[in-house]
């Protein structure tokens, strides 16, 4: 499956009656990364008043929520940021409004609003991204096939993870499932034969 997700964090700052709402967003791949950039977002603004989250992660129709209005009255901010989460055609994605109280409440009403309004602010400036599912091979080579094999990488849009220079190249690498036996036979053309890409994930 394929789908958006964010490209590279994204922090706008959106203000509201003297308050300061930190929108931050990131992408994050399962669950327990999610947990983990909340308590960053908690650790790095200690001083705050309130750290409102939301996440997806995944895509329909299988997903996994979360959210919290962090001491904001109930159904005030979470549930905001979430409802924006979802409306957006993003997955594997966490957002922390960080809230920095001015001095004027903003009432429930209010509060829904602002909370809104810095979410959708930040999406806005989000880049995005396509997640490819990608399976990790091994392809071993000699050198004179260098050349040949780096272009065919780069056709495929095949991710490099190491490198080994010994008696001949040794490759670990990602790989586009959707392409994978379209670029191992292109990999068999250009080497009559003699290297193959072998999967190695389960």
């Amino acid at each position: 499956m394929q789908y958006n997700v964010p490209a590279n964090p994204c922090r706008v700052e959106t203000r509201v009656s003297n308050s300061r709402f930190i929108t931050t967003i990131r992408r994050t791949d399962s669950v327990k990364d999610a947990q983990a950039f909340i308590r960053e977002m908690r650790s790095e603004t200690p001083d705050a008043n309130h750290h409102v989250y939301a996440y997806k992660i995944g895509y329909p129709p299988s997903v996994s929520e979360g959210m919290s209005d962090d001491g904001e009255p109930s159904g005030t901010s979470g549930p905001p940021i979430l409802a924006v989460l979802r409306g957006t055609d993003i997955g594997d994605t966490a957002v922390v409004v960080t809230r920095y109280f001015g001095g004027t409440k903003l009432g429930t009403g209010g509060l829904v609003a602002a909370y809104t309004k810095a979410t959708q602010n930040a999406f806005a400036e989000l880049a995005i991204e396509r997640k490819v599912e990608r399976i990790h091979c091994l392809i071993s080579y000699p050198y004179q096939l260098h050349q040949t094999i780096a272009m065919l990488l780069s056709a495929h849009e095949v991710l490099t993870e190491q490198e080994e220079f010994g008696a001949d190249v040794s490759l670990c690498v990602q790989v586009p499932v959707e392409t994978l036996e379209v670029f191992r036979q292109a990999v068999a053309d250009a080497s009559a034969g003699t290297v193959d890409v072998i999967p190695i994930d389960d």
